[in-house]
């Protein structure tokens, strides 16, 4: 017997995200062919992932999430997801706008902004090749990454899922979907990757395309740009905090370096509401 949820749409910078708000509810997770029928818009309200909202175990949380992109399978983080989750969070009447939510990746705190935005903590960039994971012999600030015999610098990160950062002269002429899905099913990368596409247009400034893993290229990417901000900030690029221009729109990434988390600040705008069998 299938079971009603109610779901809340949104898009930050574009990317758009199905919430789905378990906390009070007990509807089990879509199966993978389920989660792929919701997320085309021919057979669901589409998406390009969906946040599965629960409640957590522990109190110093407000709840906890899962993240599934659109081809169904699970992802650790969604930046532009979070926001969206912190929203929609926020919104419910008498919810704090600062609180923390338990995710697959570690602990997210969240603000909700007096001008509508959402600030995220997106955890301390991961940079050893194992923990990426990523094949490497040793940690290096760039690698050469070998593509139908073309070497192509590149610099790897994690920001609770693997990241794979290009630099190029010009996003738009930038060959994202030829080279996305080669790079996100990249041998060395073993839980495949996205795949960042950046112009550094200055020490606070880039602009960014993002073929995702498990979705394409997205209008936006919330690790994508964070990985793209932490890797240029190890090259000695950009400074420490940085506007990214994605196709979407813009969103801010600051991170101090060390230990420190990195910050996604940006929008998060409901689209439409409604209810679907899972």
């Amino acid at each position: 017997m299938s079971m009603s949820a109610a779901y809340t749409k949104l898009h930050g910078t574009g990317n758009i995200i199905l919430v789905i708000d378990q906390r009070a509810g007990d509807a089990p997770v879509p199966s993978p062919r389920r989660i792929r029928e919701l997320g085309d818009e021919a057979t669901g309200p589409g998406f390009d992932q969906l946040m599965w909202v629960t409640a957590s175990d522990d109190p110093g949380y407000a709840a906890a999430y899962r993240v599934f992109n659109a081809d169904g399978s699970e992802a650790q983080q969604c930046g532009n997801g979070v926001r969206c989750v912190a929203s929609v969070l926020a919104a419910t009447r008498g919810h704090p706008r600062g609180f923390f939510l338990s995710s697959p990746a570690g602990p997210v705190e969240a603000h909700v902004l007096d001008d509508g935005l959402v600030a995220v903590s997106m955890g301390t960039p991961v940079f050893d090749p194992a923990d990426i994971p990523f094949i490497a012999p040793e940690r290096r600030g760039r690698y050469e990454l070998d593509v139908d015999g073309v070497a192509y610098d590149v610099a790897v990160v994690s920001m609770g899922n693997p990241h794979c950062v290009l630099q190029v002269d010009d996003v738009e002429t930038a060959p994202v979907a030829e080279l996305g899905p080669k790079i996100e099913c990249h041998e060395r990368f073993p839980e495949k990757s996205n795949a960042g596409f950046v112009c550094i247009r200055g020490r606070n400034l880039i602009d960014l395309r993002v073929f995702e893993r498990g979705v394409g290229e997205t209008a936006a990417c919330g690790t994508g740009a964070c990985a793209a901000v932490v890797t240029g900030q190890n090259l000695g690029l950009l400074d420490a905090e940085v506007d990214v221009r994605l196709p979407g729109g813009k969103v801010m990434v600051s991170w101090h370096g060390g230990s420190e988390p990195a910050w996604l600040t940006g929008n998060a705008e409901t689209l439409s509401e409604g209810f679907i069998d899972l």
